[in-house]
């Protein structure tokens, strides 16, 4: 079994703020989905209000992100699965219900994760 990262950013959803309920509540029909089939570990949306910050190996806490993540937003799930295939199909649920396509990654294996 392998986990997957299914996600998308904030600005690739393109439907009317008035469409915003309807949207929600297909894509936690899909979550409630996930978890019934034993697939899901986790996912939520980044509160896009509250900046990032970076914890440097010492501790100390400075405002600002690395450059090349600077605009992580979005919707995120992760599920484990026994195929990449299952996680295409995953992602095509997703995708329909939060009507923007969806991206598929995959975590490298950790025996202690």
């Amino acid at each position: 079994m392998s986990k997957y990262l299914i996600s998308f950013p904030s600005p690739a959803t393109k439907f009317p703020e008035s469409d915003l309920e309807a949207v929600a509540h297909a894509a936690h029909e899909v979550l409630r989905e996930a978890k019934a089939a034993g697939g899901w570990i986790f996912g939520g949306g980044i509160d896009e209000s509250i900046a990032a910050v970076m914890v440097e190996s010492d501790g100390t806490l400075r405002e600002g992100t690395y450059r090349q993540t600077a605009h992580i937003e979005g919707g995120y799930a992760v599920l484990e699965l026994a195929s990449y295939e299952q996680a295409v199909a995953w992602a095509a649920k997703f995708a329909a219900a939060c009507r923007c396509a969806q991206e598929v990654r995959v975590f490298q294996d950790d025996p202690e994760n």
